[in-house]
């Protein structure tokens, strides 16, 4: 059974030092890290706000986590999430996927984030302009890709 590490709050993260965690474990083979970053849209932000609702945000992360392991022979699986006001060029989210075996921890990180992005519940805020985002279509569109083996 895999490790599975879930937490969302506002603070600054440690990609190092979630990493390390991962490699306690000595049968890992492979730690695949995604780690998304605020970008600045052409200049056009200086933040993100993310909102979400404190108990059914942490449960669907959790859900996706537990589909992922069960998919996939994890080892450990860690997702951290900020929330809050984000400025550009800080990390946003992190999935560290490790496994025995590379192919594993890549396909893993992969669905993570693609259903982080259209099932976890997230609102994002755009900042200096104050418009909320909507869902992108590009999005359900790489999350179909993992339908197809359920």
């Amino acid at each position: 059974m895999a490790e599975i590490t879930v937490r969302i709050h506002g603070d600054p993260f440690e990609i190092a030092a979630e990493v390390a965690r991962l490699h306690l474990n000595r049968g890992i083979g492979a730690i695949v890290t995604f780690t998304g970053v605020c970008r600045d849209e052409g200049g056009r932000l200086s933040a993100l706000e993310l909102e979400h609702y404190p108990g059914m945000t942490e449960a669907e992360v959790t859900r996706i986590a537990n589909e992922a392991a069960e998919r996939w022979s994890l080892i450990g699986l860690t997702i951290v999430h900020r929330v809050g006001k984000i400025a550009v060029g800080d990390d946003i989210v992190l999935v560290a996927a490790a496994a025995t075996h590379r192919d594993a921890a890549f396909a893993a990180a992969g669905y993570v984030m693609d259903f982080l992005k259209t099932r976890a519940p997230f609102w994002k805020k755009e900042h200096p302009a104050g418009d909320w985002v909507a869902a992108k279509g590009s999005d359900d569109e790489a999350a179909k890709r993992w339908r197809g083996n359920e």
